[in-house]
């Protein structure tokens, strides 16, 4: 019988549907196992078969998990909030719920065509009322707590309204935008709108005035990863920071535990380093300099306070509040040419870029240290996120104040005995205080640290600061609060309406606030986001609904929210309601979390590291806080996959003709190199007929052939359209099937290195599926499989499998898998191998990796059940002991020949026998050995 696969995998994905093979319950009497990918955005263009590797890695791991007797949760559903389908319906006026409907619709035909073992009954979508109702209620439940930094968890807002009443926020250690002083009696003469701003300080969802990037092309707010080169990623719009009040979310809040969790989760040092940086705790003071000739004080963050002898200017963020002050009239002009300019790059952007730009604001500080008028900068090396957004610089000890000061001709002071500034920075980590205060300078203050270590010099400087009161000993971090206002139309509504100017929150039960209906899904001509153009779209508390806007009165009708929520607010939460996804009371049940308790495994790339996975971690920290979420850390595990590069091919066009050489012939001609689609391309082999017919200009063209072929050029570069390289999965499983496109995909690499697809090695995977068919059927329909015992070479082959498999599968070197899986065939085909006892284990191990081919053989042998319910075998080390050993036989050290002995042959016997073998003789000379060397179970030295 022949291996047809198109017929057994259309079987088999159907009769899986029908069983419901992939649905899964909760059960107390089974371990779970969690395994999770990341969310994906079901685009317009589908799968290319790139984004097929990391589902088939977690794919194995599951299937693998579930023979392994665990109850494994599997399931796949879509993050469909995205900015393509809105800029779709922009450009056709198609609304973006139909362009993702069918999105998704042709995703999901994709993905069922590669056999994954996802349990559809959890589909989750985040454009479903349903489901975002979930996202609305978190939101609510953040905006109605602040977190308290003593107890560190979220804590209701009531407690504040309560203590403030009582105590004002005396003794109050809470996170919050700004510092404020509060009395009782201060709070008490509050009227409503004044309670809610001074509340709207603490909140940990809150309205507060941030730098965003502003896209006026899109009119919308953009987040750092959507920015690239001051433009917008997708269209290539200009992109400029703008302050606008936004909603935000307080992750700084959560700063040191995000940092703590990283301790007890299985992530890779690499992702984990990276996360640290992102958050970037540093320990430091907060000191006051009062500005030359006037009242104005500001506060710098330094990590280095001891370096403050050694102050030479200071530098504000370009966004800081204190520009505008320090500002001198003379400097104006150039000030704000300079703004205008630093408008146009992210923060990102600003950190990577090395190039020193600045400006002279026109004022002094007076260095509190020193009592020296140092000069006040402006440059956009500076954040205005990070600390106060004004530093103090010290250009000897640090390298991008040193090239400041170079570029401008500033003082730099060394402050280590013997350091040598003249070419970079000195890093003073280590050595004697000098210049602390300079030798000929009047001392300013009473502190001295000339003759101290680094070490002893910041202890010191802290204990004077904190005695001074020059400042305070502070921890910062660099982790900024997340934006979470998007200006555009396909997102989730926030269930907020303004009264009095301020937000407040429809009630609960009303949840889900759905997405309205409007007109146009552009900005309104008066630039409000395009929930502007809803003509339904007020709140009337009373009646608790939405009503028509003509309606608001400000009485008990208010106008909701124009905003809607970013992406990644939909992805935050979905692996919780993966667990229930059908709990119309609750995010997920308390019972159900319990079971489920977090994701064991997932698997996603490696760009989310600080946009997704710090926000979700913060969103079940907060979830945790709240007592919905059992486990603080919600991904236990992560491996990230590498990316499937393209392979494009080139075809070589003679300059002003329509003639194309083949590549070995193109050096004898002037010729332009041209992207050529791969999908006509076979093994670098052109079909000539197929390039004619793919594009009107080519339909005359004419070829120089060598040996009666055009053999292509070749180049690995990202997999895109525009590169004609682009492989559809489905074009693969048509041609080789499922499980060859599972495991050649497998087979090209290791799953967290990037790779080059490359077609021309899926032959030999679908070689060796056909060849294991062939252990089964012969060639004449001739059913194999004998109910015989099998030998030892048998037994020993397949143990040898599944003690490599099973130690591959947990480490994902999936790739060396593939290769003893072939290496076994061969051994079996060789040995002629019919017994079911080694058939049917066989069958199991391959399973994860092809299961359509398994499932159908697994059934011919005579199982009525899932070979997904089957259980993995172990391996018998008995079977894997060798009964001989090869032993190399050297003379003075040079090998010879080689020999067999038994594996538990003494030493004595293995040298007696070598000293008789006639061919001992030939190199022994008729001499006595001086000794012999046994190295056990590799060689014989016989020294002569």
């Amino acid at each position: 019988m022949e291996y047809n696969f198109r017929e057994i995998e259309k079987k088999w994905q159907k009769r899986w549907v029908e069983e419901k093979t992939y649905q899964v319950t909760e059960d107390d009497s089974k371990q779970k196992f969690y395994v999770l990918n990341m969310f994906p955005y079901p685009s317009g263009a589908g799968l290319h078969v790139g984004h097929p590797l990391g589902y088939i890695a977690s794919d194995i791991y599951a299937r693998y998990k579930r023979l392994q007797g665990f109850n494994v949760l599997n399931p796949m559903g879509y993050d469909a909030y995205g900015l393509p389908a809105e800029q779709y319906a922009i450009q056709t006026g198609q609304h973006p719920a139909i362009t993702t409907d069918a999105n998704i619709k042709r995703y999901k035909e994709q993905l069922d065509n590669i056999g994954f073992s996802f349990d559809w009954n959890r589909e989750i979508r985040t454009c479903d009322p349903e489901y975002y109702h979930w996202t609305q209620w978190a939101f609510q439940k953040m905006f109605n707590s602040y977190y308290c930094n003593d107890t560190q968890q979220a804590r209701p807002i009531e407690e504040l309204e309560k203590a403030f009443a009582l105590y004002g926020n005396e003794g109050l250690n809470a996170a919050c935008s700004e510092e404020i002083r509060l009395t009782a009696d201060e709070w008490n003469a509050k009227n409503e709108k004044e309670k809610q701003e001074i509340l709207m300080n603490y909140r940990i969802a809150y309205l507060g005035e941030t730098m965003v990037n502003w896209c006026a092309e899109l009119g919308t707010v953009l987040a750092n990863d959507e920015v690239v080169d001051g433009v917008s990623e997708r269209g290539g719009f200009p992109v400029v920071q703008k302050k606008m009040r936004q909603w935000c979310l307080r992750v700084s809040a959560y700063a040191q535990r995000l940092l703590d969790g990283l301790d007890t989760i299985d992530w890779t040092d690499s992702l984990k380093e990276t996360q640290k940086n992102w958050i970037g705790r540093s320990e430091g003071a907060e000191v006051q300099f009062k500005v030359k000739d006037s009242d104005i004080e500001f506060t710098i963050f330094t990590t280095r306070a001891d370096t403050m002898f050694g102050v030479t200017f200071m530098v504000l963020a370009p966004e800081s509040e204190l520009v505008a002050q320090l500002t001198t009239p003379e400097q104006k002009a150039e000030v704000n040419a300079y703004l205008d300019r630093t408008k146009k790059r992210t923060e990102r952007e600003r950190i990577a870029d090395r190039s020193v730009t600045g400006v002279f604001s026109g004022s002094y500080a007076i260095n509190p240290f020193t009592g020296e008028a140092v000069p006040v900068w402006i440059s956009d090396y500076v954040l205005a996120g990070y600390g106060t957004g004004a530093i103090m610089a010290v250009p000897a000890h640090d390298s991008r104040d040193y090239a400041f000061a170079k570029h401008f001709g500033l003082e730099i002071r060394p402050l280590v005995e013997g350091c040598d500034v003249s070419e970079e920075s000195f890093d003073a980590k280590e050595g004697i205080v000098c210049n602390s205060p300079r030798p000929d300078a009047t001392p300013y203050c009473d502190l001295s640290l000339n003759g101290l270590t680094i070490k002893e010099a910041i202890e010191t400087t802290k204990k004077y600061v904190k005695e001074h009161n020059l400042g305070r000993v502070k921890v910062n971090y660099r982790l900024r609060d997340a934006i979470f206002s998007r200006q555009r139309y396909w997102g989730e509504p926030f269930p907020v309406y303004y009264k009095d100017g301020m937000p407040y929150m429809i009630d609960e039960a009303s949840l889900p606030l759905e997405l309205p209906e409007v007109a146009k899904f552009l900005p309104t001509e008066t630039g409000e986001p395009p929930l502007g153009h809803a003509t339904r779209w007020a709140w009337d508390t009373a009646n608790k609904c939405v009503v028509e806007n003509e309606k608001i009165d400000n009485a008990t009708i208010f106008p909701l929210e124009l905003n809607t929520m970013p992406g990644f607010a939909g992805s935050s939460a979905y692996y919780l309601r993966y667990m229930d996804p059908r709990n119309h009371q609750a995010l997920v049940g308390p019972k159900t979390d319990r079971y489920w308790k977090n994701v064991d495994l997932y698997v996603g790339g490696t760009e989310h590291a600080t946009g997704h996975l710090i926000y979700s971690r913060f969103w079940n920290k907060f979830l945790h806080d709240l007592g919905v979420s059992t486990v603080e850390e919600p991904f236990q595990k992560l491996v990230n996959q590498g990316m499937i590069q393209g392979r494009s091919n080139f075809v070589y066009r003679i300059k002003d003709t329509n003639t194309f050489v083949s590549l070995n012939l193109k050096d004898q001609y002037d010729v332009t190199p041209l992207h050529v689609d791969v999908n006509i391309v076979s093994n670098d082999i052109l079909d000539l007929e197929a390039f004619k017919a793919w594009r009107p200009e080519y339909a005359t063209a004419e070829f120089i052939l060598e040996d009666g072929k055009y053999i292509c050029g070749w180049a690995v570069e990202k997999m895109s359209k525009s590169m004609f390289n682009v492989v559809n999965p489905d074009m693969i499983v048509e041609k080789y099937g499922a499980d060859t496109l599972r495991m050649y995909e497998m087979f090209l690499g290791p799953v967290e290195q990037s790779k080059p697809w490359d077609t021309n090695g899926i032959d030999g995977v679908h070689r060796f599926l056909k060849k294991f068919w062939s252990l089964f059927y012969s060639r004449t329909d001739e059913y194999l499989v004998k109910e015989e015992p099998a030998t030892k070479d048998e037994l020993k082959s397949l143990h040898k499998l599944i003690k490599k498999v099973t130690g591959d599968i947990e480490q994902f070197s999936y790739n060396t898998s593939v290769s003893a899986f072939m290496i076994c065939v061969n051994e079996l085909s060789t040995l002629k191998c019919n017994k079911k006892e080694v058939l049917e284990q066989f069958i199991i191990i391959l399973t994860p990796f092809a299961p359509h081919i398994c499932e159908e053989l697994w059934h011919t042998l005579g199982h009525d059940t899932s070979v997904c319910d089957a259980v993995w075998p172990a391996y018998n080390e008995e079977y894997l002991k060798e009964d001989t050993v090869n032993y190399t036989i050297s003379f003075n050290g040079k090998a010879r020949f080689n020999m067999e002995f038994a594996a538990d042959e003494s030493s004595e016997a293995i040298q007696a026998t070598v000293l008789a073998d006639e061919r001992s003789q030939k190199w022994i000379e008729g001499k006595t050995p001086k000794k012999i060397i046994v190295v056990p179970k590799k060689i014989v030295n016989v020294v002569v």
